[in-house]
This record gives C-alpha cells, structure tokens and sequence, in this order.
C-alpha cells in the first residue's frame, strides 16, 4: 500500500514557474512508476508526465514537452515535477500517481493504482 500527498502547488503568474512534490509513505513506492495529471474545471483529467520506477526514463504530454520536468528521489520516497513558463492553460489541480504501469502505457490514468489528493495550480495571465 502506498499514500500518496502532494504539496508545492499555489498562484503563479504567466511565464513562473513551481515545483511540485509528491511525497509517498510504504516501502514499495521506489518500485512503482510515477505519473502526473491534472485536471481543470469542466475537464477530463489529463497526463501530464510520467516516469519509471527508476526515473531513468520520462513521458510529457505534448502541451508540457519542454516546459515540466519530472523526477524522482527514491532514497527520499518523494516524486517531483518542475514546471517552468507556465501558462494559464496550465491552471488545474495536479495528482500524483503511483503503481506496476506498463510502458506503453505511461500516460494511462486508470493504470495507477494509489493517488494523492490533488494541489491546485493557478497560473494569472
């Protein structure tokens, strides 16, 4: 079992950037794949990025590709995702996701199995 709790999200303004962290509880999170959504108002929930347990590989979204960053300390338990020239679009509340997630589907939400409850990003234009 693992929990998942993230934290770093806040108002931004255009062009800011934030680091989101994903802190996990339960020794097995450093063998799970991690990934991001988010979710807007009125959306569906969105991949964002996503890693391998050993965060030597990493997937965007295409609307992120260049901009976020994801990685991950396993010594520490804690996931992050660096996001740089944010825009208003950006805005969402963004999850952490943990679980045994086949590559080919990475960007897949209901391949995760744990869940953290959400930080809201709020990007002003």
């Amino acid at each position: 079992q693992v929990q998942l709790v993230e934290s770093g999200g806040g108002l931004v303004q255009a062009g800011g950037s934030l680091r989101l962290s994903c802190a996990a509880s339960g020794r097995t999170f450093s063998t799970y794949a991690m990934g991001w959504f988010r979710q807007a108002p009125g959306k569906e929930r969105e991949f964002v990025a996503a890693t391998r347990w050993s965060g030597g590989n990493a997937y965007y979204a295409d609307s992120v590709k260049g901009r976020f960053t994801i990685s991950r300390d396993n010594a520490k338990n804690t996931g992050y995702l660096q996001m740089n020239s944010l825009k208003p679009e950006d805005t969402a509340v963004y999850y952490c996701a943990a679980g045994r997630v086949p590559t080919s589907r990475s960007n897949e939400s209901n391949e995760y199995s744990y869940w953290g409850q959400g930080t809201q990003v709020t990007v002003s234009s």
